[in-house]
């Protein structure tokens, strides 16, 4: 059985630090494309960052230059290191595994799916 476990999600104020964790149990993450994605209220589910079966990274435009995604392979977990956050990163960020050959950043290529992990940023 596959699960995914978010957490280091916070409140921080604006132009603060988080990073947040996904703990993979059930197989190895590095076999998967994997992805961190996010939902704010009363919007739809977006991609964050991804990162592919080589290691292999890329990020959505408001990410790129503030935003991590790395993975600790002996941990099995995936990271996802946020600097410089804003209010409008405000969201539920979930992490995400696919068993997709092409990795993207559609989240409705991903199918085992965490509980999520709870991003406030204040202004």
């Amino acid at each position: 059985q596959v699960q995914l476990v978010e957490s280091g999600g916070g409140s921080v104020q604006s132009g603060g630090s988080l990073r947040l964790s996904c703990a993979v149990f059930g197989y190895t993450y590095s076999n998967y494309c994997m992805g961190w994605f996010r939902q704010a209220p009363g919007k739809g589910r977006e991609g964050v960052a991804v990162i592919d079966r080589s290691g292999s990274t890329s990020y959505t435009d408001f990410a790129r230059g503030r935003f991590t995604i790395s993975p600790d392979n002996a941990k099995n977990t995936l990271y996802l290191q946020m600097n410089n956050l804003k209010p409008e990163d405000t969201a539920m960020y979930y992490c995400a595994a696919s068993t997709r050959y092409r990795c993207t950043a559609s989240p409705y290529e991903y199918s085992s799916w965490g509980q999520g992990t709870q991003v406030a940023v204040s202004s």
